[in-house]
């Protein structure tokens, strides 16, 4: 039969060294902040089995002073899991809630100060102590199985299929306490069937967290990802994200028949802006019009930048009219938001080619980029800061120039 004081060592070995992985996680990646919350989950749990254990050198007759390690250990790791549930509304950048994980280890010490001061009862001790455990569980299933842009995270699943696993074991075990299933549990050793209780909980306790860092590894992965799609210099997407959206929403329009719109953007007098005022200037310059350009967009409308002042904007589910009103928008944010460079007032505008995806294009989405060109040379030609649009209807005659800004 496996001694108190000999789980407790595991318990105490196991959580030091997840402490020491996280604390290199939290510290290799600063901008994940829930790994800190882990990190401290751990070095806390380990604490408390520490100090679980201190009544090894106790006197065996002091029974009250005996159960005040026992008092103390059980409340700081009701404290630890309360801090990883903490840790996983980090992750999810949801509101902390400091209130209920006070009021959890509030009534856990309560509880147990009262069935160990008051009345010494060991039953009602595991009860409370499973109780305390598995709140802060229960808060984080709806986070962990919850579906993030779309999908759902693969670590986030096992650690939410690891604390019902948990939760599971605190139920029977709690049962098999009250009805003194596997013989009496003593201050010096758990009865057989309490003993593989808390083995299976060290077991998985160690999983969940290991379910934390496969959430972590996921989200990394996918900010890299992110980063691979993003232009760095204005946080617009980059060529790679733009033509991979693009055979997107191709073969969206291809399937089902519905329209999108594409439209070319070339910055005017950009060249003159780095020539007179610097690289610095035609930077900023990006960046006006990036922010320009995005606050007349719809959620689901994508801008991109294709290299030096070439943006596009693909607009889903939109038709030519529509991009065309779209086009006159972004024109007017940028009549709105000169640009302000050592005292100087520098106009910002731009020169827009729109064009809509249409049957004969099907998956060709080159066609599409080559009409909104066609629209964008037009504009140019008529004077820029403005826009055409690239119209076949009633006849197949080109780009035809629908309005100027």
């Amino acid at each position: 039969m496996l001694s108190v004081p000999t789980l407790w060592i595991v318990f105490t070995v196991n959580f030091l060294a997840l402490g020491v992985v996280w604390t290199y996680v939290a510290r290799s990646y600063p901008n994940l902040e829930a790994a800190r919350f882990w990190a401290a989950a751990t070095f806390i749990a380990a604490a408390g089995a520490a100090v679980s254990m201190l009544r090894n050198f106790v006197d065996p007759n002091e029974v009250r002073l005996l159960l005040l390690p026992l008092l103390l250990g059980g409340v700081t790791m009701i404290v630890a899991v309360c801090v990883a549930a903490m840790g996983v509304e980090q992750f999810y950048g949801r509101p902390l809630s400091w209130r209920s994980m006070a009021l959890i280890v509030a009534f856990s010490l309560a509880g147990l100060g009262w069935f160990v001061i008051v009345r010494n009862d060991i039953a009602i001790r595991l009860v409370i102590y499973s109780i305390g455990q598995s709140l802060p569980l229960l808060l984080t299933l709806p986070l962990l199985f919850s579906r993030q842009d779309g999908r759902s995270n693969p670590g986030a699943r096992l650690a939410g299929c690891i604390a019902v696993a948990m939760l599971a074991i605190y139920v029977l075990r709690s049962a098999a306490a009250i009805l003194n299933k596997g013989g009496v549990v003593s201050l010096a050793d758990f009865n057989p069937v309490q003993a593989w209780f808390v083995v299976v909980l060290v077991f998985l306790s160690m999983m969940w967290n290991f379910g934390f860092l496969l959430m972590a590894i996921d989200r990394l992965r996918g900010e890299v990802a992110d980063l691979a799609m993003l232009d760095d210099l204005t946080g617009a997407a980059n060529r790679r994200r733009l033509l991979a959206r693009l055979d997107e929403e191709c073969a969206r329009s291809h399937r089902t028949l519905q329209p999108f719109t594409l439209l070319v953007i070339d910055l005017d007098g950009f060249k003159g802006i780095n020539d007179s005022h610097g690289h610095a200037a035609g930077d900023e310059c990006l960046r006006l019009f990036t922010r320009a350009a995005q606050s007349r967009l719809r959620a689901g409308d994508l801008l991109a930048r294709m290299g030096g002042d070439e943006f596009c904007i693909v607009l889903p589910s939109t038709t030519l009219r529509e991009g065309a009103v779209v086009a006159r928008q972004v024109l007017d944010a940028c009549r709105m938001q000169p640009l302000q460079w050592n005292g100087v007032t520098l106009p910002l505008s731009a020169s827009i080619g729109v064009a809509q995806w249409r049957p004969e294009i099907g998956l060709h989405a080159a066609r599409l980029m080559a009409a909104a060109d066609r629209a964008l040379y037009v504009a140019k030609q008529d004077g820029r800061n403005g826009y055409a649009v690239f119209d076949v209807t009633p006849l197949d005659r080109g780009p035809v120039l629908r309005k100027s800004a």
